[in-house]
């Protein structure tokens, strides 16, 4: 793909999703800019809805913001407040489990490195690039299902996981898109190009799109 049509592409793409509000864990880096508690809302968010990880973020904040205040929490504290998030128990688990390595291993500071992120328990590569790129500003492409889906619905490749779309974009989109290409995609993802019966009439991209893997749409 052309480096002109990615930037035709985005623009469209940037400007559909200005009605929308930014995720959670988005606001949590532009605003309060702290790589644990972008960390830990990262945790909070897989398989969670966008606004049950917002309130399970600052219930358990407000309590601990910090990988010593959250030490002093147990497993089953932690679980009630992030409650219902997905996964919750395991999730209360992995945040105690990561509190207690970033103490011990990295003096109680998250690592701005993929690699040493994914040494965390319960971190992947989505949260990893989301946390490098989110919360220190250094290249990644975080890529989460509507980032794999949206890249494959447009032609952009032809790959089976979301980690396989991270390395392709790696080869193929232009760094300055990096950052914030899971944020965009994320937005459009959820409010216009969305997983079953996408909003194609109103898409800003519905003429140049192959809608590829598109049963029905609206």
């Amino acid at each position: 793909m052309d480096k002109s049509d990615f930037t035709s592409t985005i623009s469209k793409i940037h400007h559909a999703i200005r009605p929308f509000r930014m995720p959670t864990v988005t606001k949590e880096a532009k605003y309060v800019r702290d790589p644990y508690r972008v960390l830990i809302s990262c945790i909070i968010s897989l398989r969670t809805k966008d606004e049950v990880t917002g309130q399970a973020s600052a219930r358990l904040f407000a309590r601990a913001d910090s990988p010593r205040r959250m030490l002093k929490l147990r497993a089953n504290e932690i679980a009630k407040l992030i409650y219902p998030a997905g996964f919750y128990r395991n999730k209360a688990k992995h945040i105690l489990e990561i509190s207690r390595a970033l103490i011990e291993r990295y003096k109680g500071r998250v690592p701005d490195d993929i690699d040493e992120l994914l040494t965390l328990k319960g971190v992947g590569r989505k949260t990893a690039n989301l946390v490098v790129t989110m919360a220190y500003h250094k290249p990644g492409i975080c890529v989460d299902t509507h980032v794999h889906r949206i890249a494959n619905r447009l032609g952009w490749m032809k790959t089976k996981t979301p980690e396989k779309t991270e390395f392709a974009l790696r080869e193929i989109l232009p760094r300055r898109y990096w950052i914030d290409i899971n944020d965009q995609l994320v937005i459009f993802g959820q409010n216009i190009c969305q997983p079953i019966s996408p909003w194609c009439s109103k898409c800003s991209l519905e003429r140049q799109c192959p809608k590829i893997g598109v049963a029905r749409r609206r």
